[in-house]
C-alpha cells in the first residue's frame, strides 16, 4: 500500500525532494525530456505540500514562478492547488479556469 503525499511528515517530503531532484538531474544529463516533465511535477506537488494553503487567498494576484509572462488570480484554495485565472503582459484574461499547485505562484502582484 503507498503512502499519499498529504500523509507524509515534513521529513519524509524533505527526504522524497531530495530524492526527485536527484533523479531529475540524472535524466536531465540523459537527456530523458518527458522523465524530466514528470519529475519537475511531482517536485511542484511534493513542495506544495511543504507550504500553507491558508497563506493563499482568493483574489490575489501572484507572478507565476518560472513564467515572468503570466501572473495568476486565485478564486478559491483546494488543498494544495490553487483554482484561477492567468493574466498576461497585457494584463488579458485567460477564460479558462485551471488549476495550478500553490509552489507554482510567487509574490503576490499589488493591484
Amino acid at each position: 500500500m503507498s503512502i499519499r503525499y498529504s500523509d507524509y511528515t515534513v521529513e519524509q517530503l524533505r527526504t522524497e525532494l531530495g530524492q526527485l531532484v536527484e533523479e531529475r538531474q540524472k535524466a536531465e544529463q540523459l537527456g530523458e525530456v518527458n522523465k524530466v516533465a514528470i519529475l519537475e511535477r511531482k517536485i511542484q506537488i511534493v513542495t506544495s505540500y511543504t507550504l500553507d494553503p491558508d497563506s493563499f487567498h482568493a483574489g490575489d494576484t501572484h507572478q507565476l514562478v518560472g513564467d515572468p509572462g503570466y501572473k495568476f488570480k486565485i478564486n478559491f484554495i483546494n488543498g494544495i492547488m490553487a483554482w484561477g485565472h492567468r493574466i498576461n503582459l497585457l494584463g488579458e484574461i485567460h477564460e479558462l479556469e485551471e488549476a495550478l499547485p500553490i509552489s507554482l505562484l510567487g509574490d503576490v502582484v499589488k493591484q
